[in-house]
């Protein structure tokens, strides 16, 4: 499963603030995450997206096409993908792993 760190920043917007957008975008995520087909976890700066690598692309794109949906003229949206294949990982598993270095320095 990979893991991918997204940012969609619509350009051009009416004032400084994209909160409704990332709304917009926190909804057609719930739909894929009730699909069974991604997890995900919105932060301050981005979403952290987990799933197929195929489903995470169909993902990626449905979510930089939602501000073009409410207007805006000009999209940029930043991706950063964490596929590892020689193990399983996912986003509470590396988290764990962090947790528990940081019991082993205690």
């Amino acid at each position: 499963m990979a893991i991918v760190d997204v940012t969609v920043i619509p350009v051009g917007t009416e004032t400084a603030s994209v909160s409704r957008y990332v709304a917009d975008i926190q909804t057609i995520l719930q739909t894929y995450k009730n699909e069974g087909k991604i997890e995900f976890e919105l932060t301050p700066m981005n979403t952290i997206i987990e799933g197929e690598l195929p489903i995470l692309f169909e993902v990626i794109q449905a979510i930089h096409e939602a501000p073009f949906n409410k207007g805006i003229h000009r999209v940029a949206t930043n991706i950063r993908i964490d596929d590892r294949r020689d193990k399983a990982t996912s986003m509470s598993s590396k988290l764990a792993s962090v947790q528990t270095k940081l019991k082993e320095k205690e």
